[in-house]
């Protein structure tokens, strides 16, 4: 993923805003203990014909980060997406229990491929940034008993892919492989951070 940087800001970033109303997102940001505020992004988030799932993720974080900071103008704006692929195909949140058994079964002793996108944007100084991180994420098989058992514990319909590491999901899983592990959740925090503190931002 290529990333692009702008000039940076001439005066600090005296607001930071998350492009999200994610509250996994809200979660992640929390951690880096910088002051931020949330607004909720008005985005078209339907794929595109042929649209791989990473280009999907790369065109709404912009997307998201871009509709907030025409609100936002003078703010640091953060928006995030991420798209779970198998076999080439995107995974949506499966959003229904049907759906969800659905998911885990076609990804059952399989590994799947998660794409979570970065962009920063201030729209008065112009500076941009976008980041890439993905994460490759094998799960055991699965049994039709662990699926039920799993999704009536924590019913993670609002989650690609149907599992939440963060939580029980991690029993399903073989293993996890990336650079930046937050980005699994929902906000990859080391890139984050970077491109924070190319922002102007203190962090430690």
């Amino acid at each position: 993923m290529r990333m692009i940087q702008a000039q940076i800001p001439a005066r600090p970033v005296r607001t930071l805003v998350l492009g999200s109303t994610s509250p996994y997102r809200r979660e992640l940001l929390a951690r880096l203990r910088v002051p931020f505020q949330t607004a909720a992004p008005h985005v078209d988030e339907t794929p595109r014909p042929g649209e791989a799932p990473a280009a999907l993720a790369a065109r709404l974080a912009r997307a998201k980060a871009d509709d907030v900071a025409a609100r936002y103008p003078e703010a640091l704006v953060i928006g995030s997406d991420q798209v779970a692929e198998l076999d080439g195909q995107p995974l949506g949140k499966p959003g229904s229990h049907e759906r969800a058994v659905a998911q885990l079964r076609a990804m059952s002793g399989r590994t799947v491929y998660f794409h979570t996108a970065l962009a920063l944007v201030c729209h008065a100084s112009g500076w941009v940034a976008e980041d890439m991180a993905h994460v490759e994420v094998r799960l055991r098989q699965l049994s039709d008993a662990e699926i039920e058992r799993y999704l009536q514990a924590e019913r993670p319909y609002d989650c690609a892919g149907s599992a939440k590491s963060e939580g029980l999901g991690i029993a399903l899983l073989e293993a996890i492989v990336s650079d930046d592990p937050t980005a699994l959740i929902g906000l990859p925090l080391i890139r984050t951070a970077r491109w924070l503190r190319a922002a102007g931002l203190e962090l430690p």
